[in-house]
Formats: C-alpha cells, sequence, structure tokens
C-alpha cells in the first residue's frame, strides 16, 4: 500500500515503555496518538504466525490503545497503527526474548528509543539483564547531539552472559543517509 506523508501523520504508534526489547513475562501497552479520533485506529501486527489486530488473539482492546499483560517470544514482530480506512501509522519492531531458558541468545537486551531519535538530541542506551541484580552496573552509553552517522545497528555484549538481539537508532535529519554501522556496548562482569 502507498502511503502519502499526510496518510502517515493522522496517528503515531507508541510504545509504554519507550523501548522494543523485552523479556518473556513483562507487559507493555501500545498506542496509536492520533489527530482523528473517529477515523477508528487499532493497533496491528505482523508477527512469524500471522497478521491480526489486538484482541484477535492477542492483546486486551482498551480505545485505542492496546495492553500485553504478559509478552512472549513469539510476539516479536512489527506493529503499527491502522485506521478503518486503511491509512497506517509509524511501524515499530518489537523483539521479545525467552530469558534465562536459553541463556546464549536471551538474556541481555538493548534499551534504546524505540521511536526516531531528532538530530542533535541526546540518546541513552543501556544493557539490561532479567536478573540485573545479580551483576554490577551493566553497560551504559549516551550519545551526545546525535548526527545521521550514528544511525546504525547497536547491541549489548556482556562477557558473562551474551549478547542482546540487534536494535535499530533511527535518526531524523535533512541529508539523506545509506547503509548502516554497527556499534557495541560492553560491559565486564
Amino acid at each position: 500500500m502507498e502511503r502519502t506523508s499526510a496518510q502517515y501523520l493522522l496517528s503515531r504508534l507508541t510504545v509504554s515503555s519507550s523501548r522494543s526489547q523485552f523479556f518473556k513475562g513483562e507487559s507493555l501497552s501500545l498506542s496509536c496518538e492520533e489527530d482523528d479520533s473517529s477515523a477508528g485506529w487499532t493497533v496491528r501486527r505482523n508477527t512469524s504466525k500471522r497478521q491480526s489486530q489486538c484482541g484477535d488473539g492477542w492483546g486486551k482492546l482498551s480505545g485505542s490503545s492496546c495492553d500485553i499483560s504478559y509478552i512472549f517470544p513469539h510476539d516479536s514482530g512489527v506493529y503499527w497503527c491502522e485506521s478503518r480506512r486503511g491509512s497506517t501509522s509509524n511501524i515499530i519492531s518489537i523483539t521479545v526474548v525467552p530469558g534465562k531458558i536459553r541463556l546464549w541468545s536471551g538474556a541481555v537486551i538493548l534499551q534504546s528509543p524505540v521511536l526516531p531519535v531528532r538530530e542533535g538530541h541526546d540518546v541513552s542506551l543501556q544493557c539490561k539483564t532479567e536478573d540485573s541484580s545479580e551483576l554490577p552496573p551493566t553497560g551504559h552509553m549516551t550519545i551526545h547531539h546525535v548526527t545521521k552517522s550514528d544511525e546504525g545497528v547497536y547491541k549489548c555484549h556482556i562477557s558473562s552472559r551474551g549478547e542482546s538481539p540487534p536494535g535499530w537508532i533511527y535518526v531524523t535529519g535533512q541529508e539523506l543517509h545509506f547503509g548502516f554501522n554497527t556499534y557495541f556496548i560492553h560491559s565486564q562482569t
């Protein structure tokens, strides 16, 4: 479906925790911030299982918000808002890691902004483990005055736990940017 800028600006999907990576069992709320409440906005998703809307076997619909009380790895996928007329919002990618069950991939997540960051603003990134109380402070990094060159894939790596799934940092600005960079935040425990 072709999107016009007018359609794109009618609604914006936001996530309660302002991050895109979660451990199994966490809760989250997705909301359609809408300019036109009569358009009937709802949260939709596309996962490895199928494409569906909130309330259709997942989540609890409340107006134009969707609450998920216990998230599973199979809830990983892309989420967006869609109106009855077919207009769509921004897309947010959600990744759910299984936690302690699979230490090689599920013990670490990256806390990073889920929405694009405007050039010139600061961005904080942090490594998080499911049982962070057992660890000394984990990796933390602040990028001051971000530019398009900071846009790319970021990952956490904690030596005793492993690596987080990749997380994109998108930077909004005037210039075009092609390609991407990969960055790691390291933490020794």
